[in-house]
């Protein structure tokens, strides 16, 4: 055996059998979750009206405003640093220091919220009974977050997916019960979420043994320090994230009212959750797994390239139907009063691609801890979205923002592109692209000679899909990847 052979067995080939296996183990808890997203989607637009809908989507934007700024970006360092404190013998100290600085978070936020109350009444438009909702909420959603980082980075995808599973199923029944023996509406959902989540919470503390870690002590303060430099900078990108993909819907609420808001909703519900759910199957395996690699002094980039173009075969083929079929798809998932949304489906599942798409090319700046680039580039990215959501919503409706959106999107996956980090930049999977788009060239054929026929659209895209993966399979050893 050579050594270049040798060198790409240890780099690619091993770490990429243990990347699949971490797949196959979180991939239950994926597909249940992508699952139960699609069937909430149908379910609560028959429960709901679409102003009742346009509050619960408003009302997740602002839990998801709050956990960005005060929880996420906590769990998010803990994983990171967690391999380096495992190697040092410090993960007491570790875990304790986060807990410490979640709470210490949590105890901030309540006091801002208290004190400016008002004005987030007045800038989210949300109603003062759904705000209170959130606050209780919180606790036990950022608890959760951190959680699942710990369970991630003891590397134990079994739990994760049994937690997950258990999680999505209680959230459905407690909503449907709530909304149809208590007709509370939207506030049903988020009661129905705040008790599935704390027993979610129970559970986790037991899977994570994360008691047996935590000490009465003095937090540390480089550990705080480290986490702080690390966390800070995600925390601000997230938010830039969120003004690009979930401030539509404050805007649009403004500008044309909660029935619109309901809309966005709802094709945001049913792209962004769906599609990120799936596509994130394989870098929830994979996060950890090549952030020891990189610790232990192996070149990622070869893997990283790999992975890409999985993704890639994966999500080209569902997206192009989503944009092909997006009417029939908005038919098939929603209530019929929520029709007007399907406009924004393609807009949305092309931005869920382009933003599930960087987490390849944003590795780089991860692993070099260099967070403060991926900030800058997704706040430039949110400054152009914020400013079309703001000149498009108000005179182009729903269309003005799918554009604001996708444009946004992009313009932040090209950025990564251009900015890298030499030494672990991001390598395209020439070989895995030119193979995808051969396949996709008899898939257009077969399309446009059914659009000719009386087949339903549901047998269409399974005929497709079925069509583009056999055609992909069988002349994958064709475009087998060598060394390069």
């Amino acid at each position: 055996m050579t050594k270049e052979v040798e060198k790409y067995i240890k780099e690619v080939s091993l770490p990429m059998k243990h990347i699949f296996k971490d797949m196959l183990k979180y991939a239950p808890s994926k597909i249940f979750g992508l699952l139960g997203n699609a069937i909430i989607v149908p379910i609560y637009t028959n429960l709901l009206s679409p102003s009742e809908y346009g509050i619960y989507a408003i009302s997740l934007a602002v839990l998801s405003f709050l956990c960005i700024l005060f929880s996420d970006w906590i769990g998010l360092a803990g994983l990171r640093f967690f391999r380096q404190n495992q190697l040092c013998e410090q993960i007491p100290k570790y875990l304790s220091t986060l807990v410490f600085i979640l709470c210490s978070n949590l105890f901030v936020l309540y006091i801002l919220c208290f004190v400016f109350r008002n004005k987030f009444y007045e800038y989210f438009n949300i109603p003062p009974k759904a705000f209170i909702f959130l606050l209780v909420l919180i606790i036990p959603v950022a608890v959760r977050a951190l959680l699942f980082q710990v369970l991630r980075a003891q590397i134990k995808p079994g739990a994760f997916t049994l937690s997950t599973i258990i999680n999505q199923i209680l959230t459905i029944v407690f909503a449907v019960l709530l909304i149809k023996f208590y007709n509370l509406g939207a506030m049903s959902i988020l009661i129905g979420m705040s008790v599935s989540i704390m027993i979610i919470d129970f559970i986790l503390i037991f899977q994570t043994n994360i008691l047996s870690y935590l000490r009465l002590e003095l937090p540390n303060f480089k550990m705080i320090k480290s986490v702080f430099s690390y966390g800070i900078p995600i925390a601000v990108a997230s938010i830039s994230l969120w003004i690009i993909n979930q401030s539509n819907k404050f805007i649009t609420t403004h500008y044309h009212g909660l029935d619109d808001a309901g809309f966005v909703g709802v094709a945001y519900n049913m792209t962004f959750p769906l599609l990120m759910t799936l596509f994130a199957i394989i870098t929830i395996a994979a996060y950890p797994r090549i952030i020891n690699l990189y610790e232990d002094k192996i070149d990622v980039r070869p893997v990283i390239s790999k992975l890409t173009g999985y993704y890639m075969l994966i999500s080209l083929p569902i997206v192009s139907i989503m944009c092909i079929y997006a009417k029939d798809i908005l038919y098939l998932f929603a209530n019929k009063q929520y029709t007007d949304a399907h406009v924004l489906l393609p807009y949305f599942a092309l931005s869920a691609f382009f933003l599930s798409f960087t987490d390849y090319t944003t590795f780089q700046y991860h692993l070099a801890k260099k967070t403060y680039i991926l900030t800058i580039l997704k706040v430039l990215s949110a400054i152009t979205g914020l400013i079309l959501n703001i000149v498009l919503i108000k005179n182009l409706g729903l269309i003005g923002v799918g554009i604001a959106t996708l444009t946004s999107n992009i313009l932040y996956f090209i950025l990564t592109l251009i900015v890298t980090i030499p030494g672990i930049e991001w390598k395209v999977p020439y070989k895995k692209i030119l193979h995808i788009a051969i396949c996709f060239i008899p898939a257009a054929i077969l399309w446009f000679v059914m659009q000719k026929t009386s087949i339903m659209p549901v047998l269409q895209i399974n005929i497709l899909l079925f069509s583009y993966y056999l055609l992909f399979y069988l002349t994958r050893k064709f475009f087998k990847e060598g060394l390069s």
